[in-house]
C-alpha cells in the first residue's frame, strides 16, 4: 500500500490563511507588516527566491520590499545597509539572501541583523535559544518540518528520529528541534558508515543531504514517516529530491512529495516570523501567536 502525501502546499495554504486574519489585525493598529529581503547580484535562482518571497507576502496583506544591490557591493557596505533597515521602524523582517557573493562573510553579514529581526532563525542568539529550548525566531525549514508533522498528528516523543545531513541552514537546527520535541536523534552525513543501516532504524526519517535520490526503498524502515527536504533540477527539467520518491512511497508510511512538500512550508514559516515580529512591535500578548510561535 503506498504511503500517505504529506501535502505541503495544503498545510501551507492553513498557515497562510490564518496569518493573513492576524495581518488585518495588526493594521486595525496601523501596522502593516514588513518583510524586506537584501539580494546582492545577480544569481538567477537567488532572484527566483526572492521573488516567490516577495508574493507570498503580498497575498496575505504584508509589504515586502527586495533591496537589489549591485555585485561589487563591498563587505562593509552590505553590513552598514543591513544596520540601516535595523533601525526602520516600518521593517519587522529583514532576510539576506544566501549565498552571497563571493568574498563576502555571510557570519558577519547576518551577525549585523538585528536578532528580533533576523526572521530567518540565523543569528547567534537566535540559534543559541534554539539550543537551550527556548522561544526564538527558528530557521524556517526545519520549523516549517516540525509544523507539518504536527499537522500530521506524527508522536515525536520517543521517536527514534534520523536526520541526513547536518547543514547549519537544515540538519543541525533539525536536530535540535526533534530533541526539544523528546525524540531520540540520529544525524547522518557524508562519512557515516554503512548509512542504510542507520536510516533503516528511522521512525521518522528526515533528508537533508543534497543528492538527488540518495534513500531508495531498502534504506527505510517499513511505516516511516519519511520527510524530503531537497530539491534538484534533473537533466529532464523536472524536479526531485533526495529521496527515491516512487520506491520510498512503496515502504512508508507518510511522505512528502517533491515539489508540493518542504518547499511550501518554508516561506510560510518565513511570513510566520515576520508576522510574529509586528505583533511584538505592536504590543500584542503571546495569545496572538496560535499555531505559527
Amino acid at each position: 500500500m503506498s504511503a500517505a502525501l504529506i501535502d505541503g502546499t495544503a498545510i501551507a495554504a492553513q498557515f497562510r490563511a490564518e496569518l493573513a486574519v492576524r495581518v488585518e489585525r495588526l493594521k486595525e493598529r496601523g501596522v502593516v507588516p514588513g518583510l524586506h529581503v537584501v539580494i546582492v547580484g545577480e544569481d538567477p535562482a537567488s532572484q527566483v527566491y526572492v521573488r516567490n518571497k516577495a508574493l507570498a507576502s503580498q497575498k496575505i496583506g504584508m509589504h515586502s520590499q527586495v533591496h537589489a544591490l549591485p555585485g561589487t557591493t563591498s563587505e562593509a557596505g552590505l553590513v552598514d545597509y543591513v544596520k540601516r533597515l535595523n533601525e526602520d521602524p516600518a521593517v519587522h523582517g529583514i532576510l539576506v539572501q544566501l549565498p552571497l557573493p563571493r568574498g563576502l562573510d555571510s557570519r558577519a553579514v547576518i551577525e549585523a541583523i538585528a536578532p528580533d529581526k533576523d526572521v530567518d532563525g540565523f543569528h547567534y542568539m537566535n540559534v543559541g535559544a534554539l539550543v537551550v529550548g527556548e522561544p526564538a525566531f527558528y530557521p524556517c525549514t526545519p520549523w516549517g518540518v516540525m509544523k507539518m508533522l504536527e499537522h500530521e498528528g506524527v508522536p515525536l516523543s520517543g521517536a527514534h528520529a534520523v536526520v541526513v545531513g547536518r547543514s547549519t541552514i537544515v540538519g543541525k537546527p533539525m536536530a535540535l528541534m526533534l530533541i526539544n520535541a523528546s525524540a531520540t536523534v540520529t544525524v547522518c552525513h557524508s562519512k557515516t558508515r554503512d548509512l542504510a543501516s542507520v536510516t533503516r532504524q528511522a521512525d521518522i526519517l528526515v533528508v537533508a543531504a543534497g543528492k538527488p535520490a540518495l534513500v531508495g526503498a531498502s534504506m527505510v524502515k517499513p511505516g516511516a514517516v519519511v520527510i524530503d527536504v531537497g530539491i534538484h533540477r534533473m537533466p529532464d527539467g523536472k524536479l526531485a529530491g533526495d529521496v527515491d520518491f516512487a520506491a520510498v512511497r512503496e515502504v512508508a508510511s507518510r511522505i512528502t512529495p517533491v515539489p508540493g512538500g518542504v518547499g511550501p512550508m518554508t516561506i510560510a514559516m518565513l511570513l510566520g516570523n515576520t508576522v510574529k515580529s509586528a505583533e511584538r512591535r505592536a504590543g500584542f500578548g503571546a495569545s496572538m501567536e496560535t499555531r505559527i510561535t
